[in-house]
This record gives structure tokens, C-alpha cells and sequence, in this order.
């Protein structure tokens, strides 16, 4: 029984880091650009947008679909520096172990 008591409590401890990543990834922004630095999408550490930017010289009207089309890109662009950015902090609270896919934040 000793032995399933250290899990207990290695769990609870791993639960508290989970929830203090969970609080880190909501306040941090990471910004995702494409058509060199033109267009910027930012989102939160969920992968929530925060903000869209686009340089003014992008806002003709002949130009929607390019438009449209550069700011998936940014999208795309921040979305995997956020997977990469959780992907660190997991490894570093988990010390490299490897967790199942359902365990990753943002659950």
C-alpha cells in the first residue's frame, strides 16, 4: 500500500503541474507570420486567435483570395510554433516521458 500512495501523491503533483501549464499556456502568445512578416495571426498558448495583422499594402480588392490564402499560412505558422512550444514544456515537466496523446493540454 505504500507504493500506491507515492502514485497518489506523484499524481496529484503531476495534476498540479498540469493545471500551472494549462494557466502558462493561456497567457502566452505566439505569433505565426507568412509573405514575409505581411501577415501575422497571434494565438494563445490553446491555440485561440488573438490577433490578425496585415500590412496595409495587402488590402486591395483584386488581392481577397491571396489575402485569404496568407493568412491560413500565418495561421498554420503559429499553430505549430504552439504545438512545439507545448511539446517542450510537456517534456520538461515529465522529465522525456512520454505521454498519451489524450493527456496533452489543452485536454
Amino acid at each position: 500500500m505504500k507504493n500506491l500512495g507515492q502514485m497518489l501523491k506523484q499524481a496529484q503533483q503531476m495534476q498540479a503541474k498540469v493545471a500551472e501549464l494549462q494557466a502558462e499556456l493561456a497567457n502566452m502568445e505566439i505569433t505565426g507570420s507568412s509573405a514575409g512578416g505581411m501577415i501575422q495571426v497571434t494565438l494563445t498558448g490553446k491555440a485561440e486567435a488573438r490577433e490578425v495583422k496585415i500590412d496595409p499594402s495587402l488590402a486591395g480588392a483584386d488581392d481577397v483570395e491571396v489575402l485569404e490564402d496568407l493568412i491560413v499560412a500565418a495561421f498554420n505558422d503559429a499553430k505549430s510554433k504552439v504545438d512545439a512550444r507545448m511539446a517542450e514544456k510537456m517534456s520538461e515537466m515529465t522529465g522525456g516521458l512520454q505521454l498519451p496523446p489524450g493527456m496533452m493540454p489543452p485536454f
